[in-house]
């Protein structure tokens, strides 16, 4: 079995995401497994009314097992021809790596904040972020983007990558319906604690190991930059716990030490107030380009786990 098919389809998936980003205006089937969460939630609300949790658990192993075996189904079949197999499953990791969407959506936050329009910077960041922004001062308009930069570079591109690493295109599509559940129904307020508990567990689960790769590849992408690496790791080793998810606050610490920030600290979502700590010391305060420092960072790590993806994939090939 040639090594190309073992190695193309991620190149390719890779080069076309930096090329193209996010394909806004084809279907794209994220959105898909997305509609079809809002679906089974909504029957499972129905059928489950007592057993909240309970639905919940069906909702997310249905909807990762499908996520999974579509796939599997269709690079199975496109297989029988090598060529277009590797160009469908290239595309398919094309769709599962967002990279460019994320600098994408982060510099329209820079650039709204650099025209000096606060209710325009606010609407931009409420599209990348989950707290209430309506409150938001300048600085924390943009904390939250270099946060959100920080965080998803492990969700979005580092943790694909890695499950593309270990089960193609089709294992990325599992993590990816996971994650996607847990930004849809993984919040602890009243509504979705229970029917999104299971979802948010799992999706702490499968980022356990690829939040902590990001990190330490964010902190080695730090001299590439001239970043503060020593700060970068003490603040890694500090920080990383700081936060409810056992993840989010690995890569956000070595973002907020390379760039000697502080980020975190209280939030508004849902109306309500959430006391959270800080991570980082404010060595400096905050700045605009902090945006587009974070994004070089998520660049940086996201090339170098893509030659650890391709040189794991090569090994299992000559073994």
């Amino acid at each position: 079995m040639s090594i190309c098919k073992y190695i193309l389809p991620l190149i390719l998936g890779f080069f076309l995401d930096l090329l193209l980003g996010d394909p806004y205006s084809l279907p794209h089937p994220v959105r898909l497994i997305g509609k079809l969460i809002a679906f089974l939630e909504r029957k499972v609300r129905l059928i489950f009314k007592e057993h909240l949790k309970v639905g919940g658990v069906i909702l997310a192993l249905f909807v990762a097992t499908l996520s999974f075996l579509i796939p599997y189904a269709i690079l199975k079949i496109s297989y029988m021809n090598i060529i277009i197999g590797i160009l469908i499953e290239g595309i398919m990791c094309y769709y599962l790596i967002a990279a460019k969407c994320l600098k994408t959506e982060s510099m329209k936050v820079h650039d709204a904040v650099k025209s000096g329009d606060i209710e325009e910077s606010r609407k931009a960041v409420s599209m990348i972020v989950g707290r209430d922004t309506k409150q938001l001062n300048i600085t924390g308009i943009i904390k939250a983007a270099v946060e959100t930069v920080a965080e998803n570079t492990s969700d979005g591109v580092i943790a694909p990558l890695f499950f593309i690493m270990l089960g193609g295109a089709p294992l990325g599509f599992l993590y990816k319906a996971v994650n996607t559940m847990d930004s849809m129904i993984g919040y602890k307020d009243e509504k979705y604690r229970e029917i999104g508990y299971f979802s948010a567990k799992l999706d702490d689960v499968l980022n356990y190991i690829p939040s902590r790769i990001s990190a330490l590849l964010m902190i080695s992408a730090c001299p590439v930059f001239r970043y503060n690496t020593s700060n970068a790791y003490r603040i890694w080793r500090r920080d990383r716990r700081k936060h409810a998810s056992p993840n989010s606050a690995q890569t956000e610490s070595v973002c907020a030490g390379a760039l000697d920030i502080q980020l975190a600290g209280d939030a508004f979502y849902f109306g309500k107030l959430h006391k959270k700590p800080y991570i980082g010391d404010k060595i400096r305060e905050v700045e605009n380009d902090d945006i587009i420092r974070a994004n070089k960072l998520m660049y940086a790590s996201s090339v170098f786990m893509l030659i650890i993806a391709l040189l794991f994939k090569a090994a299992l090939y000559f073994l």
